[in-house]
């Protein structure tokens, strides 16, 4: 025979494993719903942006697409696939004030666009602090150039191209010697960009964007992955997980450098304080 005191201590023990039990799968419930709204968020971001936030591996890193083409001041029509700069350079300004972001992964898959509009995103990626790493996929083409060799290290995939020409302009134009001037200005603009943040030289990318003997409608140069390596102008062919290999070590030695560089500000600390 059981007694009252026996029954109520198991009742106890039982109501505790019910609480715990509860517990348990409310807290369940609620990561299952923080999952959700985060995919949500990620989904949204994707067909919004060209976008995403991935940190389920060693870093978060954050990827950006650029394809279709480049919209610049004009809005293109909506057949088209575009890249619009003013979305894209709010997100790199976030990205490099970001903390817990630690590296930049740039897709590219675009035909070019608006020069000033491409220049704008290569210069802001240029001058990122953050590991950065490009990937030419398909095609990487006209202003696609610059915006592929803007991060610290590129890559191309060895199916994809690259067409180097010089720059061109529609619309209504005034047949006298400024207007040929300002063509050449801005053409020089972009060289100087793509020789600073390449290994190509000015010469060779000239020489490249004039060539007359390839294109039968225009003058230009089309380079394939391993055309484009050689001379000088990406630094890598491979595939994704080279380039996400790549960019792993770079955040990983900036870790390393900046704890060095905290070891070495208390050790200064440290000495200032003695004296």
């Amino acid at each position: 025979m059981i007694n009252n005191k026996n029954v109520s201590l198991l009742n106890s023990s039982d109501m505790n494993v019910k609480q715990n039990d509860d517990t348990e799968q409310q807290d369940n419930n609620e990561n299952k719903d923080d999952n959700t709204v985060g995919s949500r968020l990620q989904s949204d971001n994707i067909r919004e942006m060209g976008s995403v936030i991935t940190g389920n591996g060693k870093h978060k890193i954050y990827c950006l697409t650029i394809i279709g083409q480049i919209e610049g001041h004009y809005v293109l029509p909506s057949q088209n696939k575009t890249t619009k700069y003013e979305h894209v350079i709010p997100q790199l300004v976030a990205i490099e004030e970001e903390p817990t972001i630690e590296g930049l992964l740039i897709l590219l898959n675009t035909v070019g666009g608006d020069v000033e509009a491409g220049l704008a995103i290569a210069e802001l990626i240029a001058g990122m602090k953050k590991p950065t790493v490009s990937m030419v996929l398909g095609g990487g083409h006209s202003i696609g150039v610059p915006l592929a060799v803007s991060a610290k290290k590129s890559f191309i995939a060895k199916s994809a191209s690259m067409t180097i020409h010089p720059v061109r302009m529609s619309g209504t134009m005034l047949g006298v010697p400024q207007t040929f001037e300002y063509f050449q200005r801005m053409q020089d603009r972009i060289s100087n960009f793509v020789t600073d943040n390449s290994n190509i030289s000015s010469d060779r990318f000239h020489q490249l964007a004039m060539n007359t003997g390839e294109l039968v409608m225009d003058i230009g140069t089309v380079l394939d992955g391993e055309d484009a390596v050689n001379e000088g102008l990406i630094d890598y062919m491979g595939g994704l997980s080279d380039a996400l290999n790549c960019l792993y070590n770079m955040m990983s030695g900036n870790k390393s450098n900046a704890k060095g560089q905290k070891k070495s500000e208390k050790k200064a600390n440290k000495k200032t304080k003695k004296k």
